[in-house]
Order: C-alpha cells, then sequence, then structure tokens
C-alpha cells in the first residue's frame, strides 16, 4: 500500500500558495520533504503542516507558535495535547486581540479630541478676523 505523496507544485496550486513560501516553511524547519533527486516529496504529514502554518497564519499565529502545534501533531495519540495546546494559544491570541481592540478605541477618541481642538482653533482663528 502505497503512502500519498505530494510534489511541491501540487501543494502549491491545492494550498493556493507559491512555491518559494512552501521552501520557505522548510528552511524554517517546519517540513521536512524527503528528496528524489532535486525534487521535493512532501507527505500527507507535511500536507497537514502546511495547512496548519496557513490556518495559524490567518489567526496571528506566529511561526514558532506554529512550529509547536506542529510537532504535537500525533494523530495516533488523537492529537489532544495538541488541541489542548492550541486552546490556550487560541485564548492568548483572544486576550491580545482584544488588548489591540481597547487600544485602538482608546486612540479613536484621542483623535476627537485633536481634531475638535484644531477645528475650535480654526473657528476662533477665523472669528478673529
Amino acid at each position: 500500500m502505497s503512502k500519498q505523496t505530494y510534489r511541491i507544485s501540487d501543494l502549491a496550486n491545492e494550498l493556493d500558495i507559491t512555491t518559494r513560501a512552501i521552501r520557505f516553511y522548510e528552511e524554517q524547519g517546519l517540513l521536512s520533504p524527503t528528496r528524489r533527486g532535486q525534487e521535493r516529496i512532501y507527505s500527507a504529514k507535511d500536507r497537514v503542516a502546511l495547512k496548519l502554518i496557513l490556518r495559524g497564519k490567518r489567526i496571528g499565529f506566529s511561526l514558532a507558535e506554529c512550529k509547536t502545534l506542529i510537532e504535537l501533531y500525533d494523530p495516533q495519540a488523537g492529537n489532544q495535547k495538541q488541541l489542548n495546546i492550541m486552546l490556550g494559544m487560541i485564548a492568548e491570541r483572544r486576550q491580545q486581540l482584544e488588548q489591540q481592540l481597547l487600544d485602538i478605541q482608546q486612540m479613536q477618541l484621542e483623535l476627537d479630541t485633536a481634531e475638535e481642538r484644531c477645528r475650535s482653533a480654526l473657528q476662533a482663528l477665523q472669528e478673529k478676523r
């Protein structure tokens, strides 16, 4: 029984990313294809890892965080440890986003105040004329 393998172009087309991005993730130690001469041969595990990287990037995980999740990938064990750690990372990311949202709202208030002061100053100057 043959295990499913993928060429770099197969993964790039399927996941709508560049082959250069895939090679970058390989250089970072996130993927480990085998070689057949110059050709890279990716396993089903590499494909899953690449999907995890892309999903992680979309939700704001660093490559180091993605690497942690990939290293914990163990379908034989049901991925319980990986899933629990990912839940913790999601909670942490959500908290960061909530703080950023509060920071943005505070900045908007400060911009509103600065804008109002500028408009008032301009109006006062126009009234002096």
